[in-house]
């Protein structure tokens, strides 16, 4: 099944915590409103590292998502993989195998996000085993 939507986000960056050699490492929580068949909120933990290069970094985040999807209620976790190579992003977003609660236990899949004109969208391409 594909569920497509939008999503609003409020980002809460930390200072650094690690810095050499043009490198920064750092901390951000978002927190995400998902709108569409995934009615849900959300919390986003990312550890990232920018590069003295321009458009290239890598990130690796968890986000548990509560809500509901196309009505079924419950929790689960996305994992996050991302990296950017000169403004060419590479993005891998996977439910954590038997992460899902409630009535999204058996959840599956994966998560593509664009962004488009400032405005967040996600389609979320999944299936709901027993």
């Amino acid at each position: 099944m594909i569920a497509k939507g939008s999503f609003d986000i409020t980002m809460h960056p930390e200072p650094p915590y690690d810095v050499a050699d043009g490198v920064t490492l750092a901390r951000v929580r978002f927190d995400k409103q998902f709108t569409g068949p995934l009615d849900a909120t959300s919390e986003v933990n990312m550890i990232g590292a920018r590069t003295p290069v321009d458009g290239s970094a890598g990130y690796v985040a968890i986000e548990r998502v509560k809500g509901t999807l196309e009505g079924k209620r419950g929790t689960f976790v996305l994992q996050h993989a991302g990296v950017m190579t000169r403004d060419t992003l590479s993005l891998s977003v996977t439910v954590v195998p038997d992460s899902g609660t409630d009535r999204l236990k058996g959840l599956s899949g994966r998560m593509a996000i664009q962004i488009v004109d400032g405005k967040h969208f996600y389609e979320f391409d999944y299936e709901l085993g027993d």
